[in-house]
């Protein structure tokens, strides 16, 4: 049996569930959920980062026509005005901390040995930086 785990997988298993749950606790971060999760909108917000979806619509449609794919990561499609009701209230400190707190683990585990620090594999980059092309030469 092959065993498959998909790179958006493999990312949202770097935030482990229950760090996460303490941070949704710690934030009041489900006061307004709704029926939508803290931990569906990191995925949502995550998948919108990077299908590069820039509206509502285009992360809602992405998410429902991944539907099957992303069940594994107990995740249901979302409508537009649950994820914008989301965004409006959600507080971001939820966010920044678990941004924070990947980036001390991830930090110490690169800092750990007397070797310099090297992948051992292929290096697959994230980059959220936009770089406008339709401007063209002048």
């Amino acid at each position: 049996m092959n065993a498959f785990c998909s790179l958006f997988s493999q990312m949202l298993k770097l935030i482990p569930r229950t760090e996460f749950a303490t941070l949704v606790k710690q934030t009041r971060a489900e006061r307004h959920a709704r029926g939508f999760s803290s931990w569906d909108h990191l995925v949502a917000m995550l998948f919108c980062q990077l299908g590069r979806a820039n509206s509502l619509r285009e992360i809602s449609h992405g998410l429902a026509s991944c539907e099957g794919k992303l069940s594994h990561l107990g995740v249901e499609p979302v409508t537009k005005s649950s994820l914008s009701y989301a965004n409006a209230r959600r507080p971001y400190e939820l966010f920044e901390q678990v941004f924070q707190s990947l980036y001390a683990r991830l930090a110490a585990h690169a800092a750990v040995g007397k070797h310099k620090f090297r992948f051992k594999n292929k290096l697959k980059s994230l980059d959220a930086s936009i770089i406008d092309l339709s401007l063209g030469a002048v």
